[in-house]
């Protein structure tokens, strides 16, 4: 068998399957730029191992994660896109066409890109985190919060993401309380008042997670066990959810050093748009967007960085023509 890599030359590469990169895959295809899109290591991302998504328009009974990823999937291939299962390791955005290398040996060639790796929630690591994830763990309150109506939940984090978890989760929940390793939260005033305000919000200081608990054959969250880091007494809360709270890392590796990120390492685009300080370089979804984090808005911004594309490729086969001319 051999082993030769291969070059793939397309007009539009997209990196990323999850709903920014489907997206962007459907309307570049529509838009005959007969688009190339490489999935990653998590083909159709975070919604891949999330159970029910009931907040994404057109599905009134809800649909699972990974049956509207598949579907994205599907349709993106049914208007001409191309997809393959690799992962890009290098990228060089220094000339075009923009040329990335995959874990396969194989090379990508794209006249413009777009960027839509996503990003990961942070996770405590702790026993239980992964045995429960999706069946009440979770690190996204608006995406969940409303099976978790009438319930009680606990929030772990200090930061700004934490206290809006919490504040979002008092509109479902009966009692949300917010577990902070420190005597104080990191969150700003104006948050921390808001907090402190709310009935429903109960803090615990001085506390970190070190068991999910829960039963198995359900499965479902029944509690947590928390130690206090300043006597070490090891407590047990019982709740029926449990919320990651604190924060997320963009897939930005790639682009270090060649795009602009910001502080937490988010790929900067220029206002109302996509675009990136690189001409022909778009990214959209949760790698620049640390605000929403939905599927919806990302699905938004894969549309966004197709017709960005589009139109720079556009103009730019006009100047080449009017060039060709004089």
């Amino acid at each position: 068998m051999s082993t030769q890599s291969q070059t793939h030359r397309t007009r539009l590469l997209i990196i990323g399957s999850g709903p920014a990169g489907y997206t962007a895959a459907i309307y570049a295809a529509r838009a005959n730029l007969a688009p190339l899109l490489v999935s990653g290591l998590t083909p159709g991302g975070q919604l891949t191992i999330t159970t029910e998504v009931e907040n994404y328009p057109g599905f009134g009974k809800g649909i699972m994660g990974p049956e509207l990823m598949e579907a994205m999937r599907e349709q993106s291939l049914h208007v001409g896109a191309r997809l393959i299962n690799d992962t890009i390791t290098a990228i060089d955005l220094k000339r075009r066409p923009f040329v990335a290398r995959g874990d396969s040996g194989d090379f990508y060639e794209g006249d413009a890109l777009a960027i839509c790796t996503g990003a990961e929630a942070r996770w405590l690591g702790v026993p239980g985190e992964d045995v429960y994830r999706g069946f009440g763990v979770s690190a996204c309150a608006t995406c969940d919060g409303f099976f978790f109506r009438g319930k009680e939940v606990v929030v772990v984090g200090g930061g700004n993401t934490a206290a809006e978890e919490a504040l979002y989760l008092t509109h479902h929940a009966t009692r949300v309380t917010l577990i902070h390793r420190r005597d104080e939260l990191r969150a700003d005033k104006t948050m921390q008042a808001r907090i402190f305000a709310n009935p429903k919000i109960r803090p615990i200081w001085n506390s970190v997670v070190e068991e999910v608990l829960g039963e198995p054959s359900q499965p479902k969250v029944t509690g947590i066990r928390i130690r206090n880091v300043l006597t070490g007494a090891i407590n047990e809360i019982a709740c029926d959810g449990f919320f990651v709270a604190i924060g997320h890392d963009p897939s930005t590796a790639l682009f270090h050093g060649q795009l602009e990120l910001d502080r937490d390492g988010y790929i900067v685009t220029a206002p109302d748009s996509t675009a990136t300080a690189i001409p022909g370089v778009f990214a959209a979804g949760d790698v620049k967007d640390k605000v929403f984090r939905q599927a919806v808005t990302a699905a938004g911004m894969g549309c966004m960085a197709a017709l960005e594309a589009e139109r720079f490729l556009a103009e730019e086969d006009a100047a080449t023509t009017l060039k060709a001319a004089e």
